[in-house]
């Protein structure tokens, strides 16, 4: 009796779950008119009391709202994107050849290559005419102040050797470098001309000072000259003159 019970009770409950799992649908047709609407536009809302009344605004312009003309419009506009995207793409492109030739251009300093003779050539004639300063009688912070000039230009070339710029600018900051290195060379030999000029005038100076003039042998050695000029005069012409013992010269004339 007690097992009869229990199986009756397990049945129960077992018919009971499959009961709870089974699916029901029920159908609301004013959802689904109102879901129809804004998903495609079509359809009416129902019921058309309830919309009229509490929401007479929606009601109107719900079917021009409807997610459908969303979704063809977006569709619209990314189709006309494709060719935008091409147009960027194709020009993205073409930039970036460019920029690989700029890059290139860059990286190798042909400027260098073909200015460099000249560029070390004033660097070198600088150089010697900075040493030639302390001789030339120049004074040690003369020679420090072009030394320093020296290391500027110096500077100037490896900062444009390493810059990031194209060979054709490069080229025009070299040839501006050359330029003031040159000018600077004419300054300062002009600078060296006036030291050696001032120091060979002071030794001359100098040695002149440190003569000593003895006035009696300067007298006794033009009275010589003079009178072996009048010697060679009177002997030029023959019975012309008279000479008295105090050396004066006189001349008979004729009648």
């Amino acid at each position: 009796m007690k097992g009869t019970l229990l199986f009756i009770a397990v049945a129960a409950a077992a018919s009971g779950v499959v009961r709870a799992q089974s699916v029901t649908y029920n159908h609301d047709s004013p959802k689904q008119n109102q879901i129809t609407v804004m998903e495609t536009g079509t359809g009416a809302l129902s019921p058309d009391l309830y919309y009229g009344v509490l929401h007479n605004k929606y009601k109107k312009s719900a079917a021009s709202k409807n997610k459908l003309s969303f979704r063809t419009l977006a569709g619209v506009n990314l189709y006309n994107q494709v060719d935008e995207a091409e147009a960027i793409d194709s020009a993205l492109v073409k930039r970036a050849e460019i920029e690989a030739l700029n890059v290139a251009d860059r990286q190798i300093d042909l400027a260098w290559l073909a200015e460099s003779d000249k560029i070390d050539g004033q660097m070198e004639r600088l150089k010697r005419n900075i040493d030639r300063i302390l001789p030339a009688g120049g004074s040690p912070d003369d020679k420090q102040r072009w030394t320093e000039y020296y290391h500027i230009y110096q500077c100037a070339i490896e900062a444009t050797r390493d810059a990031y710029m194209p060979n054709a600018q490069r080229k025009k900051e070299y040839l501006r470098i050359y330029d003031d290195v040159a000018r600077q060379n004419e300054v300062l030999v002009g600078y060296l001309a006036r030291r050696q000029n001032a120091t060979m005038t002071g030794k001359l100076l100098n040695a002149t000072a440190d003569r000593t003039l003895d006035k009696g042998s300067v007298v006794r050695e033009a009275m010589n000259r003079w009178n072996e000029s009048r010697l060679a005069a009177r002997g030029s012409q023959p019975g012309g003159g008279t000479e008295t013992g105090d050396g004066d010269e006189t001349v008979n004339r004729g009648n």
